[in-house]
């Protein structure tokens, strides 16, 4: 059976320009215009074109601070690397790299790959934390490629896969490097470890997502490895509907600092963009410096050599049908509680082996 995974991607544009950007705003805005009371589909789409005729310009400047964002090419590389792994362990499958919001779009690869003579796929959002407008929207945007297509062929996905021990230790490795790399001690009065989390819109919480939940679990576990008691955790919202989202917000924890260095640790991420290299390495800099903190971001470990490992750990039982050989719970997803879609956050949570002792710095 001819296999392909498609991983699952947020996209930006791959030019700071009115043409790409406003597209890829309206698309952002329309996907979650539920969040609004909107009559019908027509009000919907001019509310989205406003939001992002708004947002554009200043996010273009963010664009060009940066120099553009790596995101596209941090995950067509990460497909790359997967693809390998995947045949290393002797599965002949072809993975399609496509984007939610930019091109390739997720209905161009579902295409593509009807073309490609594919008769078997499996979805795999490539975002470490489950949420409703990215690992299930991603998912949910496969079967409607398919269902416009009219293609009936075996669907399957993976929502959540925080929980991958692995994991787990490749953003504690990430938090250990920086420290040793700036002499910072993890556990320093004046040290303190900051989580920033991508925010989510309350309404989404309020209807059953259970993003928040995971978020405060992930954190608690590399602070854990890390041998670290005391962390903060905040969260990068946006304003643009003018509507409740997750709190506090990660300005306002930077704020309540007092004194010494601030890690930040963006553990909503796996790819540089310009959630991390502008709100964070711009934005959130200049908050912490004003209040006279010193401020260190752990990068995102994109390229770690061990990700597409981890990535095929939890693909595996899906192309094979088989249980996990390292042991990993997947169960069908409560999140997307669709045939075929499973994840590691259904079942009960098994804390990990104790944390060794060594931490950075001490």
């Amino acid at each position: 059976m001819k296999t392909a995974v498609i991983a699952l991607h947020f996209g930006e544009p791959r030019k700071a320009t009115l043409e790409e950007v406003v597209p890829f705003l309206e698309r952002i805005f329309l996907a979650n215009a539920n969040l609004e009371d909107l009559p019908d589909q027509a009000a919907r789409e001019r509310r989205s074109r406003e939001l992002a005729e708004r947002r554009a310009p200043s996010l273009i400047e963010e664009y060009e601070e940066i120099g553009g964002s790596p995101l596209n090419e941090q995950a067509d590389a990460q497909g790359r690397a997967l693809g390998l792994e995947l045949l290393r362990r002797g599965h002949q499958v072809h993975v399609y790299s496509a984007f939610q919001f930019t091109h390739p779009l997720i209905p161009d690869v579902v295409k593509q790959a009807r073309a490609d003579g594919v008769e078997r796929i499996v979805g795999l959002p490539v975002y470490p934390l489950c949420g409703p407008s990215t690992n299930v929207a991603a998912l949910d945007g496969i079967q409607r490629a398919l269902d416009d297509l009219e293609w009936t062929v075996e669907f399957g996905g993976v929502t959540g896969w925080h929980r991958h021990p692995a994991y787990i230790e490749l953003r504690a490795d990430a938090v250990r490097r920086l420290a040793e790399e700036r002499g910072l001690d993890l556990r320093a009065p004046r040290t303190h470890l900051v989580f920033s989390a991508h925010g989510t819109p309350q309404k989404y919480l309020d209807e059953g997502s259970r993003y928040v939940e995971y978020v405060e679990e992930f954190c608690e576990e590399v602070a854990r490895i890390l041998g670290v008691d005391d962390y903060l955790l905040g969260y990068q919202n946006h304003s643009n509907r003018g509507i409740p989202w997750t709190q506090p917000d990660v300005e306002a924890v930077i704020r309540d600092v007092d004194g010494g260095a601030v890690l930040v640790e963006p553990v909503s991420f796996m790819h540089e963009q310009s959630e991390t290299l502008a709100e964070l390495d711009h934005e959130l800099r200049e908050e912490a410096e004003e209040v006279g903190l010193d401020f260190h971001r752990v990068p995102v470990p994109h390229d770690d050599p061990r990700f597409a490992g981890i990535l095929a750990d939890v693909l595996e039982p899906l192309l094979t049908g088989q249980d996990s050989t390292l042991g990993l719970q997947l169960a069908p997803c409560r999140c997307r509680p669709k045939a075929g879609t499973v994840c590691l956050n259904a079942l009960p949570r098994e804390r990990a082996a104790p944390a060794p002792e060594p931490v950075a710095g001490t």
